[in-house]
């Protein structure tokens, strides 16, 4: 795979790959790749290591070494390139991660990004959620709810009571649901919910819910 961005009398540069890491850098490892491959053929590396100089990669690519640096700084922060100093007077010396590279030819940097986390989505009428692979719909539901500005004992209510059901909670079986309508509807009611209950009642059956809420 390598020696398809190799660079001999002229440069090759994979466009995918230049969009996902940047152009200096896959010009700059097209000429890593080059050179790595000239060390092999006449039997020069050492222990998968081989030496380029600033002036000859700027002499191959044009890069000047202002712009050798960053680049080798990106590459090397995406794993793709390790270096090192070696011999009197010490060399740079530079380790192509073949694995890495490869990596980035089968999945975009977002995709790399995200390979852990996987997204399915979910339609209810007219509201689309996007649902983390690691968060269940009720999870979603309950940071969408706290995330509004309400006090805490009305999005516990609310989110107790829409909540309910196993296979569908409620709010599922409802034509549309917009949470933050239903919740400024919710609000109009509290003092019909709440008549009779004390401040201090209120703040125990708040801490209560939440305390159930983390569970």
């Amino acid at each position: 795979m390598k020696h398809l961005l190799s660079s001999t009398a002229f440069l090759v540069v994979n466009k995918e790959l230049a969009k996902k890491i940047g152009l200096h850098e896959v010009v700059l490892l097209a000429d890593l790749i080059s050179k790595e491959q000239y060390f092999i053929e006449h039997n020069k590396m050492t222990d998968e290591w081989f030496f380029n100089t600033a002036k000859n990669i700027q002499a191959d690519t044009t890069l000047t070494s202002h712009k050798q640096r960053k680049a080798i700084k990106n590459l090397k922060s995406l794993g793709i390139i390790e270096t090192k100093l070696i011999g009197i007077p010490a060399k740079q010396h530079f380790k192509i991660i073949e694995n890495k590279l490869l990596s980035y030819f089968n999945a975009s940097c977002e995709e790399i990004k995200q390979q852990d986390v996987k997204k399915t989505q979910t339609v209810n009428k007219n509201k689309e959620i996007t649902i983390n692979n690691n968060m269940s719909i009720r999870e979603q539901f309950v940071l969408e709810v706290m995330d509004l500005d309400y006090s805490e004992d009305i999005k516990i209510d609310f989110i107790e009571y829409w909540c309910e059901g196993k296979k569908k909670m409620r709010w599922q079986k409802q034509p549309t649901f917009d949470i933050s309508l239903r919740l400024k509807r919710w609000q109009r009611n509290q003092k019909k919910w709440n008549k009779g209950t004390s401040k201090i009642d209120s703040q125990i059956n708040e801490y209560i819910k939440g305390k159930e809420l983390l569970k």
